[in-house]
């Protein structure tokens, strides 16, 4: 009896730390959104985070929120390209929800494709840089008229170290403006199972 009970407390000790990992996620990322196609094409830096709670061990219901606030301006010229950066007034917040589907389950590697809904709000600001005050106006501003429906099929590899990872994703934002403009965005950064 004492053995089995040994036993049990053995394999607890090791199955416990293993399933405390994975009922969710929670993360924050750098995002790269490059808006519209071609010479008209605009591209904006900002950080993000993200929450996901597993409903099984294929399927997490996540939740993403994302603050762009740079712009890198691209322009042609007849003897070549120049790359130039420019501080913009306008500061997309993109908020998401919807579900990841893994493979991979509880191991070190996974891979996903995604699935989310939710909204893009092209907000402004004349005060030039990024302050917390220009980042609370574009919340404030989620519903105005620069608030747009956007969707996000995505996919994409995270790797973990005991609850510890890194994620990748990349996929097509989407949002409708007077028709349906599809937009690249790629984020990447930590992620910590509980």
């Amino acid at each position: 009896m004492k053995r089995m009970v040994m036993m049990i407390g053995m394999v607890l000790s090791l199955a416990l730390p293993t399933l405390a990992q994975n009922n969710g996620e929670v993360g924050a990322y750098g995002d790269y959104s490059r808006l519209g196609s071609g010479n008209s094409a605009t591209s904006y830096v900002g950080i993000g985070g993200r929450v996901g709670v597993n409903v099984t061990s294929a399927v997490v219901l996540e939740a993403e929120m994302n603050y762009d606030f740079a712009r890198n301006v691209t322009s042609t010229n007849s003897n070549g390209g120049s790359t130039s950066f420019a501080e913009t007034s306008v500061r997309p917040l993109t908020g998401l929800f919807g579900p990841k589907f893994q493979v991979g389950g509880a191991r070190t590697f996974r891979a996903f494709i995604t699935g989310k809904a939710g909204f893009i709000n092209f907000g402004t600001s004349s005060s030039g840089g990024v302050s917390g005050t220009t980042f609370t106006n574009s919340v404030t501003g989620v519903g105005g008229s620069g608030t747009y429906l956007a969707f996000y099929p995505g996919g994409g590899v995270e790797g973990f170290l005991g609850p510890v990872g890194l994620r990748l994703d990349a996929g097509d934002e989407i949002y409708m403006d007077n028709g349906v403009h599809n937009n690249l965005r790629v984020t990447f950064g930590p992620t910590i199972r509980f």
